[in-house]
């Protein structure tokens, strides 16, 4: 059906270009959602700690009659489990939530904290085979710089939000020249700003027959960029996937260009507020 890409991520670990993610969706509908996602082909996981359903997506994968290692686990520390001890602690749990020995990605999910202590946890758990690479989530570039500046290891991944509404070109272009790899949450800006029928992707979508959601992601692969696509449906999940036998030309991925606010339409890490509100989630 179609031809799965993968990225070498900085420390030779392979990752799946694109990944099935499991934000808002509730435990109780987690397994039948990842079961159905693997059915079409997806093996790249991404869930989280915060997501409270890290169990029911290690179900999914050990009822999928697939081998552990077909797939790619993504799942990443909370902020209240920050700090050295129980960083380790909750990433053990997690494994056990997950049903497994080893993640394949773990991340920081958010750049506030005792992101230090929870990093040398992160790293230990890499250096004792229970994570194959180890990276963060919503650090914008200076966080980033910072991070980068004062620890040993480099985040193999940032996952942060990119999508045509926040294309974030200056983080990106920071990330490549430290050889982070830029990982996508909210691909389709979770719908906002009617993003579904966009002048600009409808059009580039009838000249492929591909949907408007295909076009994202495939702009998205284009630029280096891996994509985490979410869906209930499984036929969204099937459609979401489709996306290897097609090429968006260099005056397509242009008029993409022209879309981006240069800012989020979802939340501003940036706003003192919006830290706060975090911090006490």
């Amino acid at each position: 059906l179609f031809n799965m890409e993968n990225i070498i991520l900085q420390n030779n670990v392979e990752i799946p270009v694109l990944g099935f993610g499991v934000f808002q969706i509730p435990p109780q509908e987690t397994e039948k959602a990842v079961l159905e996602a693997i059915e079409v082909g997806y093996r790249h996981i991404d869930t989280a700690q915060a997501y409270q359903n890290e169990k029911e997506v290690g179900n999914a994968i050990k009822n999928s009659g697939l081998d552990r290692k077909d797939f790619f686990i993504t799942s990443k520390v909370w902020i209240s489990n920050f700090g050295y001890e129980k960083t380790r602690t909750s990433v053990l749990r997690s494994l056990e939530a997950l049903q497994t020995d080893y993640a394949d990605l773990f991340l920081l999910h958010q750049p506030f904290g005792d992101i230090y202590g929870a990093w040398r946890a992160l790293e230990e758990l890499h250096n004792e085979g229970k994570i194959r690479a180890i990276g963060v989530s919503n650090f914008y570039p200076e966080r980033l710089a910072e991070f980068v500046s004062f620890n040993n290891t480099i985040p193999a991944v940032n996952q942060v939000e990119i999508n045509p509404f926040f294309q974030q070109n200056q983080a990106i272009d920071y990330m490549r020249q430290k050889g982070v790899q830029p990982q996508a949450w909210a691909p389709f800006a979770e719908g906002k700003n009617d993003i579904f029928t966009n002048p600009i992707l409808s059009e580039i979508g009838k000249k492929y027959g591909k949907s408007v959601g295909q076009v994202i992601l495939r702009w998205s692969i284009q630029r280096g960029v891996v994509a985490l696509a979410k869906s209930v449906r499984k036929e969204r999940m099937a459609e979401n996937i489709n996306i290897f036998d097609f090429e968006l030309s260099a005056d397509d991925m242009a008029k993409i260009t022209t879309l981006d606010l240069g800012k989020s339409i979802i939340i501003n890490h940036y706003d003192p507020a919006v830290v706060e509100w975090i911090s006490k989630l």
